[in-house]
């Protein structure tokens, strides 16, 4: 499941529509959940319990880590997760920290 502050729940294709406008997509399930059932393309993983350190790191040391671009505050990203707990909880955070 997926989920943006604009539109809390997407679908499989409105996330592939999204892609090509360069969002950036964050998969917040755990390490081994992506080694048994696949890498979305073009998603970064940050496992949900990293992801409150992850969007506050210097920005060079997030490109560092995650071999991504750490996003602005107001770039668009999505989360994504198994079920849509995580990513709705994802989202939460990224709120927080003031990600519109």
């Amino acid at each position: 499941s997926l989920c943006a502050a604009a539109e809390p729940n997407l679908s499989y294709q409105e996330l592939k529509d999204l892609k090509k406008a360069n969002v950036l997509h964050i998969d917040v399930r755990e390490r081994w959940e992506i080694d048994r059932f696949g890498k979305i393309p073009e998603s970064i993983n940050i496992p949900l319990g990293e992801l409150m350190e992850a969007l506050q790191m210097d920005p060079t040391e997030f490109k560092e880590q995650y071999n991504q671009k750490m996003p602005s505050k107001s770039d668009p990203v999505v989360f994504s997760c198994l079920a849509g707990t995580r990513s709705k909880q994802a989202l939460g955070f990224a709120m927080s920290l003031g990600f519109s």
